[in-house]
């Protein structure tokens, strides 16, 4: 590769095509420097983390329950689908790879009757969001990025019989109550999960790990290329 200057500054000069590629060589030889070690099945799910965020503390900061990544992508294959707590993470999620194994994306955050049930209920619309995929008839993965409201009201609904998901996805951002909900999630011995420990997270976080899950799999392995238009979150 030839690189350029411009300015005094030198810049790498990759195709388009090639800048993922080299990406997540960066990370690899980054992670090297610092004498990080991944888990093998788990490494695609923290560099993409750090692909997205630039963040290095991904590599320490998210927890894996116990043989999560293979149950996880065994209900991808099932055809399981994803309901999400904001807009953006459903628009980050790869969706035309999702569909290939049968799967939707779902955001309810928007729904009219969502927003009745949390006035009604005084609660937010997070977790109003969460009751109404109780009645999803389908295989889910929660992937939860923002609101610690959807975390806390998913782990009532678990303990009350009413849902079991495949998957919860949790990596809510923010301060208030955000490692409390996180923490509920953790103590549950049952139910897979993807946690990021701690304040960081995001709705961006809560897609590239989906997408992460997606690209491992036979017909969504693409790490390596552009990816679809669609998918705005990496």
């Amino acid at each position: 590769m030839n690189n350029i200057r411009i300015n005094h500054v030198e810049i790498e000069n990759a195709a388009p095509k090639e800048i993922e590629k080299r990406s997540f060589e960066i990370i690899t030889e980054e992670l090297a420097k610092r004498k990080i070690y991944l888990p093998e099945d788990q490494a695609p799910i923290i560099k993409r983390c750090i692909h997205t965020s630039a963040d290095f503390e991904y590599a320490g900061n998210l927890a894996f329950s116990e043989g999560v990544v293979e149950s996880a992508l065994e209900a991808i294959r099932s055809g399981a689908s994803i309901v999400t707590d904001t807009q953006m993470g459903r628009s980050g999620i790869n969706k035309n790879y999702l569909s290939r194994f049968g799967g939707k994306v779902y955001c309810f955050m928007s729904d009219e009757d969502v927003a009745e049930a949390a006035e009604r209920n005084s609660t937010t619309r997070a977790a109003a969001s969460m009751d109404k995929a109780c009645g999803l008839q389908e295989r889910l993965i929660f992937a939860v990025g923002n609101a610690p409201t959807a975390l806390i009201r998913l782990y009532e609904l678990i303990q009350e019989g009413r849902i079991t998901p495949e998957l919860i996805i949790g990596v809510p951002v923010g301060f208030v109550n955000v490692v409390q909900s996180k923490e509920l999630i953790l103590s549950l011995s049952d139910i897979p999960y993807i946690i990021a420990k701690g304040r960081k997270g995001g709705s961006n976080i809560a897609a590239c790990i989906c997408n992460a899950l997606l690209y491992m799999l036979p017909s969504g392995k693409n790490t390596n290329k552009a990816l679809d238009k669609e998918d705005a979150s990496g």
